[in-house]
């Protein structure tokens, strides 16, 4: 599954510690679930779009399609 989650904190001009931080999660899981190694619990995904202001659905790309 492809995310939004490198190019939008990037675009925020965070590092995955300082993303983590503000999670709850480890820079850890923030740099698992950017590279797609871990696929994030819905309440984990749900806090990651309202940190961005989108939905789940923005973010998160089923079999790498972006629509």
């Amino acid at each position: 599954m492809r995310n939004d989650v490198r190019e939008r904190r990037e675009g925020k001009g965070l590092s995955q510690g300082a993303l983590g931080t503000a999670l709850g999660v480890s820079r850890q899981t923030v740099n698992a679930i950017e590279t797609g190694k871990y696929l994030p619990s819905l309440p984990l995904a749900i806090a990651l779009a309202r940190f961005f202001g989108a939905t789940v659905e923005d973010l998160f790309h089923p079999d790498g399609n972006d629509a």
